[in-house]
């Protein structure tokens, strides 16, 4: 069993989510992706630059290297290619999720999620 994370920004009803994506990204290159992916969640309406920055340096990150990655083409183009594989398995909004290719759209109570995977696990 393995979690895989897919950014899916959506630019058109939150327009820094494409680089508070791209934040979360840098500051998993220094270990630290959940706890910004987890302040980017609490503050959905404060992620301009600074904002970025300012969780970045909350976090204790190598502000240097943040700041070149926030930058990074690479990185964006990362979260973008994340956004073109979910429209192509028919991701249209967040959050969603697949449990051995079943698709799971919105939000569900923990309890659907066990079931689901104890489920596929009996199976395997």
């Amino acid at each position: 069993m393995r979690l895989i994370y897919r950014h899916f920004p959506l630019t058109k009803i939150h327009p820094y989510a494409l680089k508070a994506a791209v934040a979360a990204e840098a500051a998993g290159s220094q270990g630290k992706f959940w706890e910004m992916h987890d302040k980017l969640y609490q503050n959905q309406e404060k992620l301009t630059v600074n904002d970025l920055r300012k969780y970045a340096q909350e976090l204790g990150l190598d502000m240097e290297r943040f700041d070149k990655d926030l930058d990074s083409p690479q990185l964006e183009e990362k979260v973008l290619q994340d956004k073109a594989d979910g429209l192509k398995a028919g991701v249209k909004g967040t959050p969603v999720f697949f449990i051995n290719g079943t698709y799971i759209s919105g939000n569900q109570p923990f309890e659907k999620f066990k079931e689901m995977i104890e489920a596929e696990l009996a199976m395997s």
